[in-house]
């Protein structure tokens, strides 16, 4: 059972990057930077190599700091993964840029629930600190990317504009770069909690092997092969891409020069690894989507499609509930066909 549900994690962690795949790669490609083909692999790559420089922070704090770890078992891991898979699946097919991580939150939180029929399983200072940031990730990209677009405009307010898109063009591939690391080291690191709350709750039932999980001191850790395999899964996902969110992203919020995708890239890589080397787990989609209005906001009010904003904060919004709600309906369900056979 174990290693079936760190298959479905890793699944999870598949689609977390097919369907984020957008945050990486749609400024870069609709800027023609790159093409659509050749992007992704840009992208998958610098996803990979972010746990070498990064530490587990987020992994911990989705670990055990959402939910008290002695209610966790298998069926609640389980149930999480399931109401979060769903919530992308729906989201992706609507071309709704809304949070892997949070859908993970909301189906954790939800399975919980579903099992213990009450609130008091939930760890509340980590939900705040995750609610709160639902709003402060996308303000932070938006003021970031409202900042480096003035500075931008004011240095080079003299400069030929095909230099500028010619000169943008080569640095957009360095923003890309550093956008997809602090992907890979914000988003992979919550399936790493998940599988690593799994082993540590299996671990202190005695159901587990010592050579798969063994913390040192008896406490809570995430091995080295965990984040190995989630950070090789995120980088598959990334490389099959998303494109009906990359057009939401690239294109509906408002139109993007390579000059302002080098600045909403860079507004959002900033606010992503900050907040890794915190432990907060913020959503990249978030972050890349107030980076994103914040540039355009400064061109022009009007050049922000603010109907398509709205829609998706929509999205976001419901995420923890409904990745809840359909977590909490999967955890009953499988508890009684675990019941059964």
């Amino acid at each position: 059972m174990v290693y079936i549900i760190i298959i479905i994690a890793l699944i999870f962690d598949y689609v977390n990057g097919f369907h984020d795949a957008a945050n990486s790669i749609a400024t870069i490609v609709t800027t023609r930077v790159l093409p659509p083909n050749l992007a992704v692999y840009w992208a998958a790559f610098f996803n990979l190599i972010a746990f070498l420089f990064v530490g587990v922070a987020v992994a911990k704090t989705i670990g055990n700091g959402i939910v008290v770890t002695e209610v966790v078992n298998r069926y609640v891991i389980l149930a999480a993964l399931m109401g979060a898979i769903l919530w992308d699946i729906i989201t992706w097919f609507y071309g709704l840029p809304t949070s892997s991580s949070h859908a993970l939150v909301g189906g954790f939180v939800g399975a919980a629930i579903a099992k213990t029929l009450s609130i008091n399983c939930i760890i509340w200072s980590g939900i705040i600190k995750i609610s709160l940031f639902i709003v402060i990730s996308p303000l932070l990209g938006l003021i970031l990317g409202s900042f480096f677009m003035t500075a931008i405009y004011w240095i080079c307010r003299r400069t030929n504009r095909k230099i500028l898109d010619f000169l943008f063009r080569k640095l957009q591939l360095l923003s890309a770069a550093a956008y997809s690391f602090g992907h890979g080291a914000n988003d992979a690191q919550k399936t790493m909690g998940i599988i690593a709350v799994l082993l540590y709750a299996s671990y202190q039932s005695h159901t587990l092997p010592e050579w798969l999980y063994n913390p040192p001191e008896k406490e809570f850790y995430v091995p080295f092969w965990v984040v190995i395999i989630c950070q090789v899964a995120m980088a598959l996902g990334t490389m099959a891409g998303g494109w009906k969110i990359v057009k939401t992203m690239g294109s509906r919020i408002t139109k993007l020069r390579p000059v302002e995708g080098f600045c909403a890239e860079t507004a959002g890589a900033t606010t992503l690894l900050v907040t890794a080397l915190l432990g907060i787990p913020v959503s990249t989609t978030h972050t890349i989507t107030g980076s994103i209005a914040g540039v355009g906001a400064i061109k022009a009010m009007r050049a922000v499609r603010w109907k398509v904003a709205t829609r998706i904060v929509w999205a976001w919004i419901l995420t923890i509930p409904l990745s809840a709600l359909i977590a909490a309906i999967s955890y009953d369900f499988i508890h009684i066909l675990g019941k059964i056979l």
